[in-house]
């Protein structure tokens, strides 16, 4: 197979979150230990740091990369979901995973995949930690697909693990309040690993402090311990916590004297994460006059940030472009957006991209009108040839959304 052939394989042949949603769940990590004792256990071959939250995981990591990266270090960076090749979610120092790696993998281990029904995810975790153990990174940046504690990347024992902050998303994997979330998320927590949380959140601090003293695990909260901004090339409002975290992760990585990162390199690093790790997708702006901004953000908690930063902007007539999933809680995030804006509603182009008509219908009952449109791009366009140059366009509501644009 060719690496079109192979990544179609990868994407038809097996369930895939991104396309299936709760089919392609595992509820446990047998196949994951299986297939690590089937690759003679790469992820013990590398040091790593181990990323988790609800929102900012993806962002952080990067930053984590870049500061690393500054530093000297090689580094492999681990993430998802990709926005256009698959191969963005594995990279060393910025750059992608190669296709002849992808290829050879799949093509080492196709009958094995096969013989156990292996997840999208699982396969995609093996590759990821087959790749950066054979390349001998220094570091490995791991972010957390789904959860935690079931999560196919919790199979590594870390230098520090992170957690961002919890919020209510995915809650038909992960349980229905923010409490139980946490319990899931905080499963990343492993025994004398040093873990830093993002954002202290009342709900969470006795359930992360008390899975800490378990595992003796040192704990510290960085919005608590770092009391200065710090600047970063990430423009969204939110990505102040997130250079927190990333801040108080490097405290910690330092204090382990495994890795020596100055303050010069914690700077540069957080200043140039675009150009050292390619991040897409985050307030990205796309074109000016009019100004076009994409976000990701498409959960209660980070649709409440973009949506605070987007009433700062100047601008004459504001246009949405706008598209979920279908297992998304519109009634949890309607309120957020403004009433006074005019809405291009579409239907991401994935398995689980929620009808647009349905959008429509939430969004007009609410007093919040706007059109709905056969695809993202019909939408986007239609938004570019209304928008006057002093008008502002922001495309977001789901990560697939923003991918179809950018």
């Amino acid at each position: 197979m060719n690496y079109q052939e192979t990544i179609d394989w990868m994407f038809s042949q097996l369930p895939m979150y991104q396309n299936k949603g709760k089919k392609a769940y595992k509820e446990d990590l047998s196949n994951t230990l299986l297939l690590a004792y089937h690759l003679k256990h790469p992820e013990n071959k590398f040091k790593s740091i181990h990323v988790a939250g609800t929102n900012g995981k993806g962002s952080t990591s990067h930053m984590l990369a870049s500061v690393l990266q500054e530093a000297g270090y090689k580094v492999g960076l681990y993430t998802s979901p990709h926005l256009k090749d698959f191969r963005e979610r594995i990279k060393i120092n910025g750059k992608d995973i190669s296709k002849q790696f992808v290829i050879g993998f799949i093509k080492r281990n196709k009958h094995f995949f096969e013989k156990h029904s292996l997840s999208f995810f699982e396969m995609t975790v093996g590759l990821a930690f087959d790749y950066f153990s054979k390349q001998k990174v220094d570091i490995a940046i791991i972010e957390v697909g789904l959860g935690g504690r079931l999560d196919s990347t919790n199979i590594i024992t870390p230098e520090v693990s992170v957690i961002t902050n919890i919020g209510l998303d995915h809650t038909q994997f992960l349980g229905d309040t923010i409490e139980k979330i946490a319990k899931e998320k905080a499963g990343i927590i492993k025994k004398d690993v040093p873990v830093v949380i993002g954002e202290t959140q009342k709900e969470t601090t006795a359930i992360f402090n008390k899975m800490a003293n378990n595992n003796s695990a040192e704990i510290s909260y960085a919005d608590d311990l770092i009391l200065k901004d710090y600047a970063t090339d990430l423009l969204g409002s939110y990505q102040k916590n997130n250079a927190k975290t990333v801040v108080q992760t490097i405290a910690v990585l330092n204090s382990l004297k495994k890795f020596k990162v100055s303050n010069n390199y914690l700077i540069g690093g957080l200043k140039n994460v675009i150009k050292n790790t390619s991040l897409k997708g985050r307030w990205q702006v796309l074109q000016n006059d009019p100004k076009v901004v994409c976000d990701t953000a498409h959960n209660k908690e980070g649709l409440t940030y973009t949506m605070e930063q987007l009433q700062q902007e100047n601008f004459d007539k504001l246009h949405i472009v706008l598209g979920f999933v279908n297992d998304k809680d519109l009634s949890s995030i309607i309120s957020l957006f403004p009433e006074k804006a005019t809405y291009y509603f579409c239907k991401p182009s994935i398995y689980r991209g929620l009808d647009a008509s349905v959008v429509l219908d939430y969004f007009k009952a609410k007093n919040r009108f706007g059109n709905m449109y056969k695809s993202v791009d019909e939408a986007f366009n239609e938004a570019l040839s209304n928008a006057t140059s002093k008008d502002f366009i922001y495309v977001g509501g789901s990560t697939f959304v923003v991918a179809e644009i950018i």
